[in-house]
C-alpha cells in the first residue's frame, strides 16, 4: 500500500497551490475514497492540452483508489465564466452547450478511467432551483466579497461593467461542490477564487470543506498567453497525429521544459531536470527530446502506432528534404504584437528583398513553414514561435518572433 507522504508527492507534482495540506493529508489517512471533483464549461466542442493538466491529476487521484467527478458545467456555461476576463462573455445557448456537452463526453476518456468516473451535469439540481432558493444562495455573500475577486475588481476599477448574473457564477460553482459533497476540487490557478466559495458554501450548509487543489495554466504554442481555441495557441486532443506532433514541434526550447513538467507522465521531475541540464550543455540536441514529447502525446491519445506514423511523416518532410543542420537562425521582434505577417517576416530574414517580392513567392506557393506550403499571404506567425522557413530548395532560416 502506497504511504500517505508518497502520495502526497505525487498529487503535488505540478500543483501550484493545496488548500489546506494537512486536511488532505487527514482525508489521505482516513483511508476512504475520496470525491474528487473537477468542472469544465463546454464552451468550446473541443478538449486541448491545457485541459488535460487538470485532467491528468484526476485521473492520478483516480489511480490512487478515488472517484473522480467530472462535472460538466452545462448550466454555468450557459452564464458564461468570467475568470479573468475583461468583459462581460456573451452566454451561450442551450443548444451549443449540450452539442458541446456530448464531445467532452467522448473525448475525457482518453485520460480517465471510465470505471472510477462519474460525469454529472450542474443543470440537474440547478435547474431545478426554485427562485427563493437562488436568492437565499445569492445572500451568503455581498457585493464588497465579490469585488475582492481580482478580475471583477480591475473591471469595476476600470469602469468596465460588471453584469449581475457574472456575479452568480462563483455562488453555482461554489453550491456545485454542496450538491456534490464533494472532498477535494481541482481547478486553474484562475479559478482560486471560485475553489474557496466551495469551501465557504459547505461550512455554510453544514459539510466538511474540500481541499482545493490549483493547477497552473498551460502556455499555449505561442509561448505567452494561456492556451485557448479563441486564440488560436492550442493543441486539441481530437487533432490529427501528425498536426498534434507538428504543432508540438514547433513550439520553442524552453516551453517544451513546461510541457514536459506538466504534461509527461513517464518523465519524473529529476529525469526532466538531467534532460534539460544535458540540453543546455550541448550535450544532447534539443529536438532530440522534443520528439520524445511529441510521440509521448500522440500516442496517448492515438496510440502507439499513429505517433510512429506521425514521426515517421515529420522526418520525411523535414530530414530528407535535405534541411541543413546548420541553417541561420534569426529573431524578430512583433513590437508589442501577437504576431508578425509571414511576408515581413520573409523580408526580415532576407529571404525576399521586399514585402512585395515575399507576397508574389507566396502567392506562387514558394514558401513553406516547417514544410508545409504557405499559401495565404495574410498568414501570421504568433509572438513566442519558432519556424523554419523555406524559399526555393535550399534556402533555409529558422526564425523565432520575440
Amino acid at each position: 500500500m502506497i504511504r500517505v507522504d508518497e502520495t502526497l508527492a505525487l498529487l503535488k507534482r505540478g500543483a501550484d497551490e493545496i488548500l489546506l495540506e494537512a486536511e488532505l493529508i487527514e482525508r489521505l489517512r482516513s483511508g476512504r475514497p475520496l470525491r474528487v471533483k473537477a468542472g469544465f464549461d463546454p464552451t468550446a466542442p473541443d478538449l486541448h492540452l491545457g485541459h488535460t493538466v487538470l485532467i491528468n491529476k484526476l485521473r492520478q487521484f483516480q489511480d490512487l483508489g478515488h472517484e473522480a467527478l467530472f462535472l460538466i458545467g452545462d448550466f454555468t456555461g450557459m452564464i458564461g465564466d468570467p475568470s479573468g476576463k475583461s468583459a462581460t462573455r456573451p452566454p451561450l445557448t442551450r443548444e451549443q452547450v449540450e452539442e458541446n456537452a456530448r464531445t467532452y463526453e467522448t473525448q475525457i476518456f482518453k485520460i480517465l478511467d471510465p470505471e472510477k468516473t462519474r460525469i454529472v451535469f450542474n443543470s440537474n439540481w440547478m435547474g431545478e432551483m426554485k427562485a427563493g432558493e437562488l436568492v437565499r444562495l445569492a445572500a451568503t455573500h455581498t457585493v464588497a466579497r465579490m469585488l475582492e475577486r481580482d478580475d471583477f475588481h480591475k473591471r469595476y476599477a476600470g469602469g468596465q461593467p460588471i453584469a449581475i448574473h457574472e456575479f452568480l457564477y462563483p455562488l453555482i460553482q461554489g453550491y456545485d461542490s454542496v450538491a456534490l459533497k464533494a472532498d477535494v476540487e481541482l481547478g486553474g490557478t484562475d479559478q482560486k477564487f471560485n475553489l474557496l466559495m466551495g469551501r465557504e458554501l459547505q461550512k455554510h450548509f453544514g459539510q466538511p470543506p474540500q481541499v482545493v487543489l490549483t493547477m497552473p495554466l498551460l502556455e499555449g504554442t505561442d509561448g505567452v498567453q494561456k492556451m485557448s481555441k479563441s486564440l488560436n495557441n492550442y493543441i486539441g486532443i481530437n487533432e490529427h497525429p501528425r498536426e498534434m506532433f507538428g504543432k508540438i514541434m514547433s513550439i520553442s526550447d524552453p516551453l517544451m521544459w513546461r510541457y514536459y513538467e506538466l504534461l509527461s507522465l513517464r518523465q519524473s521531475l529529476d529525469g526532466i531536470a538531467r534532460m534539460r541540464v544535458s540540453a543546455e550543455r550541448g550535450e544532447v540536441n534539443p529536438r532530440l527530446f522534443k520528439v520524445e514529447l511529441a510521440q509521448e502525446i500522440v500516442e496517448r491519445f492515438h496510440g502507439k502506432a499513429a505517433a510512429e506514423e506521425a514521426l515517421a511523416d515529420w522526418e520525411l518532410r523535414f530530414s530528407q528534404r535535405r534541411m541543413p543542420e546548420e541553417m541561420p537562425e534569426i529573431s524578430v521582434a512583433a513590437d508589442g504584437a501577437q504576431a508578425v505577417g509571414l511576408a515581413r517576416l520573409l523580408k526580415e530574414t532576407g529571404l525576399a528583398e521586399s514585402t512585395s517580392e515575399a507576397l508574389r513567392l507566396i502567392r506562387q506557393g514558394g514558401v513553406r513553414i516547417d514544410g508545409e506550403r504557405a499559401a495565404d499571404p495574410q498568414t501570421e506567425i504568433p509572438r513566442g514561435a519558432s519556424h523554419v522557413l523555406q524559399v526555393g530548395k535550399r534556402r533555409f532560416v529558422r526564425v523565432r518572433v520575440q
